[in-house]
């Protein structure tokens, strides 16, 4: 897949594509990433991408033309269309349902916005998606961008040294995750027996797994009651889930 990113700051990218586990996409081009400098795109010596808003106002927006200019040049570059993407504030959360739609895609137009905002009249004439980080303002649309190409590509095969690591992972069956627990049993300052859940010491795989899914429907129903309701709905609870929900009293 191959995502196109429109940026002012292309330098933002380049540590997260060549380091940790993700870099194996990035490297193998299982996630072909091609940055697009816009400041490339302007027409004057002063390579001027932004000016200030109709009406007054604090900030400055980004212009059509350069944008324009940009987009025109990815698509002809491209050999397929691709959706173009805008982060914002206003748009849809990112949340696992994105990520895996954009996992099993052929990749996107990606545009970060900076300033006060980018024209309407680009955004009505070419944007098909806005998408949001969360409840909260950045600087501008590159960590946006940058979460979504590392949630996409440790999603590819051969990524992780596990490939069912990202099963596991919270959000993948629509609940948090388990607490995880490594070597040594016992740590400096624990006092009397190994701090270690008694379950994950046994060796016994099937109380191993139920353990860790009422690990998982505790801290959820804990910190987020919404996707237990949102389980329910969907049919994904089993009753042996529900009689342990039930008696938490949920």
């Amino acid at each position: 897949m191959r995502f196109d990113v429109i940026t002012l700051f292309p330098d933002l990218f380049a540590p997260h594509l060549t380091l940790g586990v993700t870099r194996r996409a990035f490297e193998s081009a299982q996630v072909d990433v091609k940055l697009w400098p816009l400041r490339d795109f302007a027409d004057d010596a002063y390579r001027r991408v932004d000016d200030r808003p109709y009406g007054g106002g604090p900030g400055m927006v980004m212009l059509v033309e350069p944008l324009e200019r940009a987009l025109a040049a990815i698509l002809s570059s491209r050999t397929e269309a691709a959706p173009l993407v805008h982060f914002t504030p206003t748009g849809r959360r990112i949340d696992q349902a994105v990520v895996n739609e954009f996992a099993r895609g052929s990749g996107a137009v990606l545009l970060c916005g900076r300033y006060e905002g980018i024209d309407q009249r680009f955004v009505d004439r070419h944007v098909d998606m806005e998408l949001s980080l969360g409840d909260f303002v950045l600087s501008g649309g590159e960590l946006p961008a940058l979460a979504l190409l590392d949630a996409v590509a440790r999603l590819q095969d051969g990524v992780l040294g596990d490939a069912g690591s990202h099963q596991q992972d919270s959000f993948s069956d629509g609940l948090l995750d388990c607490p995880h627990y490594s070597r040594p049993e016992v740590l400096p300052g624990d006092t009397g027996a190994a701090s270690i859940p008694a379950a994950l010491l046994s060796g016994h795989h099937a109380q191993i797994a139920r353990w860790r899914r009422e690990q998982s429907l505790t801290l959820t129903a804990r910190r987020r009651p919404d996707l237990i309701v949102a389980a329910r709905a969907a049919g994904r609870l089993s009753p042996a889930d529900e009689a342990y929900l039930a008696s938490l009293g949920l």
